[in-house]
């Protein structure tokens, strides 16, 4: 045997030890993974699809057997009830719909005002806390830790019964320049009224806005680039305040204004709040600005100390630290939880059933629900509120904070 040969032969063998058998490239379906999580997604949609009627043929069954409908017809129907309250016209001879509407606007009322005065008082709250003044921050920090830790059904029931039931009867009432007056039954105060449409004045209100806000950022662009204020925008200003004054004494010969007066044991005459919404608009205030004080202290504190150091560097002053450099930078951390506590005051306002508040809970989940028995609609129609409510800020609030975000490039 030549020695190639037996090169060839050792080569042979050696091939036959390294190579490693061959495997078969069929992989089952579901082995793959795009595969395999369309099926899970199927199988779960197919389990939410398969609850979801069992709940509705379980519930019609039910219905059934109890000789009740379901659907939405009883919407068109007369209510037959008063509602304490409404900001819109409200008579018992009106429908269901109405009594649906007058809810929802009570409810975004209260929610509204509690997530705009708790806001700015939770603002405030956190900066105290982080004051160097130890009074200042102890207060601001007690206040904190007593409000969050009592629930907020007890604090509106607290205010209802204990403050503003106690306050004195109508002829005894708080005045204020005699055209606003507080008692137990409420606040009254003034309203206007117009012998021509309305749409004028709200017209001249949105132009007088409108020119201000071009006007404020046109004289922040110029002072962008120049360092300073430009003089024209002071005299600009001072046109605009002539022009509103003129404004308003050309349309105060069409304007009216409706004092409250005392009638016999009531106030008759201008607009009317409940002593049920200042309850649960104080409580509701104050409970939440404790929460969101919170968060703006945390927000505060995770901006880094050199940039305090930096603004004091270059002469700024605590308040033009905050303003222009602290704030703007730690509206980015604030934003998102900020976001839950907005979300939970407009929850939060179903509580005021707890009081007789007319919100949507007390006026269509409970009344409602008493006359007509249709409690799967009724709860669906509250439920299905809540939920564009809640998406609806949430998508804002969202939209808000990526666009405050560092964009990364």
């Amino acid at each position: 045997m030549t020695q190639s040969s037996i090169a060839k032969r050792a080569n042979t063998s050696m091939n036959s030890r390294t190579t490693t058998p061959k495997v078969s490239s069929n992989h089952g379906l579901l082995n793959k993974d795009s595969t395999r999580a369309t099926v899970i997604q199927a199988v779960t949609l197919g389990l939410v699809l398969f609850t979801l009627w069992y709940v509705f043929a379980n519930a019609a069954e039910n219905l059934d057997r109890l000789g009740m409908s379901f659907g939405f017809d009883f919407l068109s129907v007369t209510a037959g009830f008063n509602i304490s309250w409404s900001l819109i016209p409200y008579d018992p001879s009106m429908s269901y719909w109405r009594v649906f509407f007058v809810g929802v606007l009570n409810t975004l009322v209260l929610s509204f005002a509690v997530i705009i005065v708790g806001t700015l008082i939770g603002t405030i709250v956190g900066i105290m806390r982080l004051s160097h003044n130890p009074l200042v921050s102890q207060l601001a920090r007690w206040y904190v830790e007593v409000v969050r830790n009592v629930p907020l059904l007890i604090q509106i029931i607290f205010w209802f019964t204990v403050i503003f039931s106690t306050l004195p009867a109508p002829r005894q009432s708080y005045h204020f320049f005699d055209w606003a007056f507080l008692n137990n039954r409420g606040l009254y105060l003034p309203t206007a009224s117009m012998s021509i449409s309305g749409w004028w004045a709200a017209l001249l209100i949105a132009v007088a806005m409108v020119s201000l806000w071009l006007m404020r950022r046109w004289s922040a662009n110029v002072k962008r680039e120049t360092g300073k204020h430009p003089q024209a925008f002071y005299f600009a200003l001072v046109v605009w305040g002539v022009a509103v004054v003129i404004s308003y004494g050309v349309l105060s010969q069409w304007l009216s204004w409706s004092i409250p007066a005392l009638k016999g044991f009531n106030f008759s005459g201008g607009a009317f709040l409940p002593a049920s919404f200042g309850a649960a608009f104080v409580a509701m205030t104050v409970y939440r600005s404790a929460a969101i004080a919170e968060t703006v202290r945390a927000g505060m504190q995770s901006i880094d100390k050199g940039q305090h150091e930096a603004a004091f560097t270059i002469g700024f002053s605590r308040f033009q630290t905050l303003r222009l450099v602290l704030i703007p930078q730690a509206v980015r951390a604030i934003i998102p939880p900020m976001t839950n506590s907005w979300l939970a005051a407009t929850k939060d306002s179903s509580l005021a059933v707890a009081i007789g508040f007319p919100e949507l809970v007390s006026v269509f989940m409970q009344t409602s629900i008493n006359q007509t028995g249709r409690a799967i609609e009724i709860i669906s129609m509250v439920m299905g509120f809540y939920i564009i409510i809640s998406l609806l800020m949430s998508y804002l609030l969202n939209r808000y904070n990526e666009r405050v975000q560092y964009k990364v490039r």
